[in-house]
């Protein structure tokens, strides 16, 4: 990787730092994605030391990850991004403190959030190399990427589940039939029945308008995703690996762990 300024040092190389006695050590411990499939274990934690945290877990990758063989110059079905090539040795991921959950009791590591296919995706990196800033962003946009890719995919099976309707109108128009008796009680009924018809109505038509964003947003995504394919090769080095970089603007100094994916628990020197 780059030779720029170190901002992450492995806690094993630190030999004054340790895991604070109120937090787990998670060294050697398994670690499991979205869909609980173990895809590999700790093998070290990395440390700011500016901020006095760990902010990645440093992973052994299991051999499904490797085994996946993802083809990082072909377009699939289910994917349009070109991604990293992984070489022989890289077998080490990192994993944001703030996107895991730790069982003490079980002694294992779980993300939510991040599925098999994108860590078997995801640019890895020999044990021991020294993690740079154009690395870490380049593995947050991929974990961000399959983020929204989820998020999107929840909205879409949402839109299209069939549930009870919310108003009366159209749960009980039948059960009513036999409880009007006059003309009144009908006329009634009727007015009843057109304003939650109206109120159904306006409830679709923003579910439309919401939808239409969406689509929006996700075309905007795969033309902007095209357009970085089209200039792949201003995106690799003369040795075909690819320079790490992202289209959002990622602050050089420590206020770059100032995001949601490091809101993890804090691990001192003591």
């Amino acid at each position: 990787m780059k030779d720029q300024k170190k901002h992450l040092y492995y806690l094993d190389e630190l030999s004054d730092y340790k895991v604070d006695s109120h937090y787990a050590d998670v060294r050697g411990w398994p670690v499991k994605d979205s869909d609980n499939r173990v895809i590999g274990k700790v093998d070290n934690l990395l440390v700011n030391k500016n901020l006095m945290k760990v902010v990645y877990l440093d992973v052994e990758v299991d051999k499904t990850i490797i085994d996946a063989n993802y083809d990082p110059y072909s377009n699939s079905a289910n994917s349009d991004v070109r991604e990293f090539v992984n070489k022989e040795g890289q077998n080490h991921i990192i994993v944001p403190i703030g996107m895991i959950h730790i069982h003490e009791d079980h002694k294992y590591v779980h993300t939510e959030t991040i599925d098999h296919r994108t860590f078997a995706e995801t640019k890895r990196f020999k044990t021991g190399e020294h993690v740079d800033r154009d690395y870490e962003v380049a593995v947050l946009d991929t974990y961000n990427r399959d983020r929204d890719r989820q998020r999107n995919q929840h909205l879409h099976d949402d839109s299209h589940t069939q549930k009870e309707s919310p108003y009366r109108a159209d749960r009980e128009t039948n059960s009513n039939h036999n409880d009007l008796n006059t003309d009144a009680d009908w006329s009634e009924e009727r007015r009843k029945l057109e304003t939650e018809r109206h109120k159904l109505k306006e409830e679709r038509l923003k579910l439309e308008e919401e939808r239409r964003k969406l689509e929006v947003e996700r075309k905007r995504r795969d033309n902007h995703d095209h357009d970085n394919d089209s200039n792949i090769d201003s995106n690799f080095d003369i040795d075909g690996d690819r320079r790490y970089s992202s289209d959002r603007e990622y602050p050089a100094d420590d206020s770059f762990y100032d995001r949601g994916e490091f809101d993890g628990k804090n691990y001192r020197n003591s």
